[in-house]
């Protein structure tokens, strides 16, 4: 198995890079997804939110209300803070989970966000950053209805392409066209397989096993 920690800024078409590598076969651990579900109607995660943040971040039907909350923990990094404090734990444990139930052969992807922000990740055989220039990521985000002041205080919230650049493995160029991510992406997964197998070439005891 190669365990793969994919990241980018918000707005970088990381969610694009995922797609693409699972259409080649990969087996995708989505953080995104699994936040998501973490605090879905019913469950402990939703109620420790509402109990730290108030009613107010909740829709009339009990559902979580995102853009509230976006609101609030996207202006005040103590809140941030607090609201990675409850859901951290909860993201973390099920992705293990989704990451232990893969074939031993899979190349596995493990989309997160905040890959870097939260610190050194034992665990990972390589990690794929995506990048991509601020106006054009500004541009995206405005496609799919996000205010530039958002977007911009969402960007601060991250880490630095500096940041990410330091930790990658492999950089993923997402300025160009589909057509070039695609081409891209086909050479990534070239090389995370020629990784995995030389892994399973060379058994290795994984930190934390």
């Amino acid at each position: 198995m190669l365990i793969v920690g994919l990241t980018g800024g918000i707005g970088s078409g990381k969610s694009a890079v995922s797609e693409l590598l699972v259409e080649h076969g990969a087996h995708l651990v989505d953080a995104d997804r699994i936040a998501r579900e973490v605090v879905a109607p019913g469950t402990p995660g939703l109620a420790a939110v509402a109990e730290a943040f108030g009613p107010s971040v909740l829709l009339a039907d009990g559902t979580l209300d995102r853009e509230a909350l976006g609101r609030v923990v996207f202006a005040d990094e103590a809140s941030r803070r607090q609201l990675e404090s409850i859901t951290h734990p909860l993201i973390r444990a099920e992705m293990a989970a989704r990451i232990a139930s893969a074939p031993p052969d899979a190349v596995v992807i493990h989309d997160i966000p905040l890959l870097v922000e939260g610190g050194p990740r034992p665990g990972y055989d390589a990690i794929v950053v995506v990048e991509t220039p601020r106006e054009l990521r500004l541009e995206r985000l405005a496609r799919r209805g996000l205010a530039r002041g958002q977007a911009e205080a969402r960007m601060a919230a991250q880490a630095t392409d500096e940041q990410r650049r330091a930790v990658a493995d492999i950089l993923v160029d997402n300025s160009g066209s589909l057509d070039d991510l695609r081409k891209r992406v086909g050479e990534v997964w070239g090389e995370l397989l020629r990784r995995r197998d030389a892994g399973l070439a060379e058994p290795s005891v994984r930190p934390g096993s």
